[in-house]
């Protein structure tokens, strides 16, 4: 038989245990209640609670059925007479709809880290249908995450709000009142700390309906018992300790520790929690469901867990399992966009989090290098963490550095900038955010000149459009935050990727295809840009970069800049890609040199990951139309019902062959033939999971000039993105932008009147 949360008649017990009288301040019996609709409510009551998991004491059960069956006179008062002793507080409500609470009976234990539930006594004298609401003030946020508003979260509101609670309303109660002159409600406590605490507990029908003179509310003492703390091993393949994500649910599905009262390290928009080995969690005493794994290239495993009563530690070994490691193969992975302030961080009690948060993040999803950008929310507090260096964080093949995102700057308009490798993170002559350019050419070339890598961040914003096809002319209104201005950078060779995986496919891939075709060679990079578009985890957009020594950053973001990497969502790789032994990337330029047209051999090794088994939310991704999050996943790439996925060969930004692979996990070599005519580009990709940066083939010494078409779009492009952002162009700084612009233009007419027939 399962083991559920502690039941209600176990909370009486440690009451008596914790010297808290049991049956201490007995409420009011109602009389003259009808008793049929009182049997039902009582039924549904005794149903309810053992749902939740906190069953009344069996001889109580065993009283009310038999009260309940024999019908008797005095039934109700009898039926209360149980049921009081269960109750925490007791609601009038008069009958002009006003609220007064007493304290009830039960005993006022808690237990830490766990949910504790109680019956509320509800005499409505007004017959209202209102949802009963329950409130305290030490049940408030322990952060804030409003970053224009000045309220702040201080050290002793954190310490006060310890609390949470619910009125329980799943079937068979209801969500609201049933309007009978007596009935119960089911009341939820969750305590975040161990020890004596006080709390203010409130309950009413409405805005208003509160009773005057403190009425309304009552002062509770509550003896919060300590949770176990259990430890956790965390093991490697190896068996070596490492860091793992821990899903903890109970037997109600509730989320340990309960997020709302998470600080950093756990974050409260997680359902997961990051641990080392070595380090516990404390758990009430229950029955728990756990997920764990370590990344995309771990398999999710789950467990149970018991937590037992009687026990005061525990200790619990997970082993971890890979499905492939690429870093053995020589291929590192990196998130080079996520934040430590903004978007779903807190700006108070801190701003933002601290590195050592973001480090144990990092190395929970198995992110060889995570770069942590600097950006609008908390700039001036998150800029002290920037060295121009690897933090001192970083350990053997887990590398964090901080660097900037230009975003919530006066340029932001344009398309925001992710600057990697910067020496210096402040634009020269500014003081304050507002001081920096309102367009993006400008700074590229002041990162530029400091050796920095750019790229232009979460691409696909502003030029999303209805024509579902690959490439695609249909012309966006480059009115977002995505690689717009791009258009008109890449000409000035100051743009060295632009970023993919976390907005939709098409969009990130259309623009980026157009300007490869007419001979630009930026290269692509995966991020998350976590915690704005993807708050789940760090790391599901990652640069896989080939390193022929051990990983170091220099190295790591060299391999970026020359296209010495794969992009992917992690669960399918594209290894090695080589063609006539000439790997993507190598030497910076990824040319191949033929002196007139051949059939050149493409090789590269793959492998990907389906879980053989789809639940329905795996379903439900496939079925998901390429617009919705997640936008890069490998189930969008499952062939049908099976367990295949296939492997492109893209010429020019067209699919001109393709192999199918089991995605079991195995690494499998594949072999293209193609007849090179032009000069062109070439890729593989698994469509839409990882795709790889280009090797370009050159014939006869020619350059790709692969399409009119990309060509005249480019240069329309460059007309449209300057109508969307002129207008959030500075006046003293709009003859310089006409100039960059029109430099735009001249590049790409040049490059149509060189441009092949399509």
């Amino acid at each position: 038989m399962q083991r559920r949360a502690l039941p209600m008649w176990a909370w009486l017990f440690l009451g008596i245990l914790s010297g808290v009288p049991a049956f201490a301040q007995p409420l009011e019996s109602i009389g003259d209640v009808a008793l049929q609709p009182l049997a039902s409510a009582t039924e549904r009551l005794i149903d309810a609670l053992e749902a939740a998991g906190a069953p009344l004491a069996e001889k109580d059960v065993q009283s009310l059925r038999r009260i309940l069956e024999e019908a008797r006179p005095g039934a109700s008062l009898e039926i209360q007479s149980i049921l009081d002793r269960y109750c925490l507080a007791s609601v009038n409500i008069n009958p002009e709809s006003r609220v007064k609470i007493h304290a009830g009976p039960a005993p006022k234990v808690l237990l830490q880290g766990g949910w504790s539930t109680f019956l509320v006594k509800v005499h409505n004298e007004a017959g209202v249908t209102a949802p009963l609401r329950a409130l305290s003030p030490n049940a408030q946020p322990v952060f804030r995450t409003e970053y224009d508003q000045p309220e702040t979260v201080t050290p002793g509101d954190v310490l006060s709000r310890f609390l949470d609670l619910s009125i329980y309303s799943a079937p068979p109660m209801r969500d609201h009142l049933s309007g009978l002159a007596l009935e119960y409600a089911i009341v939820q406590l969750y305590s975040r700390d161990a020890g004596p605490r006080e709390a203010l507990l409130a309950f009413d029908v409405g805005q208003g309906t509160q009773d005057i003179g403190f009425r309304s509310e009552v002062a509770i003492l509550f003896d919060c018992r300590p949770a176990v703390e259990v430890t956790l091993r965390v093991l490697d393949v190896d068996d070596r300790p490492t860091t793992a994500w821990f899903v903890l649910r109970d037997d109600q599905g509730r989320i340990h520790p309960a997020p709302a009262k998470r600080l950093a390290p756990d974050f409260f928009f997680h359902h997961q929690i990051y641990r080392h080995d070595g380090e516990s969690v404390r758990l009430p005493p229950g029955e728990y469901h756990v997920q764990f794994g370590r990344g995309p290239e771990y398999l999710t495993q789950e467990r149970s867990l018991t937590v037992p009563v009687d026990t005061e530690a525990l200790e619990e070994t997970f082993r971890l399992k890979r499905w492939i490691h690429v870093a053995k193969e020589g291929w590192y992975s990196g998130d080079h966009h996520i934040h430590a302030a903004g978007c779903s961080h807190y700006v108070t009690p801190s701003e933002g989090v601290l590195p050592e948060h973001m480090m144990r993040h990092i190395l929970g999803e198995d992110l060889n290098v995570g770069c942590v950008l600097s950006w609008g929310p908390c700039w001036y507090y998150q800029k002290q963490f920037f060295s121009g260096q690897t933090h001192e964080l970083s350990q053997g093949d887990y590398l964090m550095r901080y660097d900037v995102e230009v975003s919530g700057f006066p340029s932001s308009h344009s398309g925001h900038l992710t600057l990697l490798r910067l020496k210096e993170d402040d634009f020269p002559g500014t003081e304050k955010i507002e001081d920096w350019p309102t367009f993006d050419l400008p700074i590229l070339k002041w990162a530029k000149a400091q050796g920095a890598i750019t790229g232009f961040a979460h691409s696909g914003w502003g030029l999303e459009v209805a024509d579902p096809n690959l490439p695609n002319t249909a012309m966006p209104r480059f009115d977002g935050i995505g690689a717009n201005e791009y258009i008109v950078d890449v000409t000035h060779d100051v743009v060295d990727f632009i970023s993919t995986v976390d907005t939709p496919i098409l969009a990130e891939l259309n623009i980026w295809y157009h300007t490869l075709n007419v001979g630009y060679r930026t290269r692509i990079s995966g991020e998350t840009d976590f915690p704005c578009i993807y708050g789940e985890r760090v790391g599901l957009g990652r640069s896989y970069v080939k390193l022929d020594g051990e990983l170091d950053f220099e190295s790591w973001v060299q391999g970026v800049d020359a296209g010495r990497s794969y992009v992917s969502d992690g669960r399918s790789h594209l290894l090695d890609f080589q063609i006539e032994g000439v790997e993507a990337g190598a030497g910076g330029v990824s040319r191949l040199d033929i002196a007139s047209p051949k059939t050149v051999k493409v090789t590269a090794r793959v492998a990907a990951w389906l879980d053989p088994e789809r639940t329905p939310e795996l379903e439900d991704i496939s079925r998901r139309p390429l617009s919705d999050r997640p936008y890069w996943h490998i189930e969008r790439a499952r062939l049908g019902e099976t367990r295949r996925v296939a492997v492109e060969l893209i010429v020019n930004g067209i699919p001109v062959e393709r192999r199918e692979i089991e995605a079991a996990g195995q690494i499998v070599p594949l072999t293209f033939e193609w007849r090179a005519e032009r000069s062109s580009w070439i890729a593989l990709r698994v469509f839409a999971s990882s795709h790889t940066n280009p090797i370009f083939v050159h014939v006869a010494g020619k350059p790709i000039r692969a399409s009119r078409e990309s060509a005249q779009w480019c240069l329309d492009a460059v007309d449209q993105c300057w109508r969307s952002k002129e207008p959030g162009i500075a006046e003293d700084e709009k003859e310089a932008a006409r100039a960059a612009y029109e430099h735009a233009r001249q590049a790409y007419r040049q490059r149509l009147s060189e441009s092949d027939s399509d």
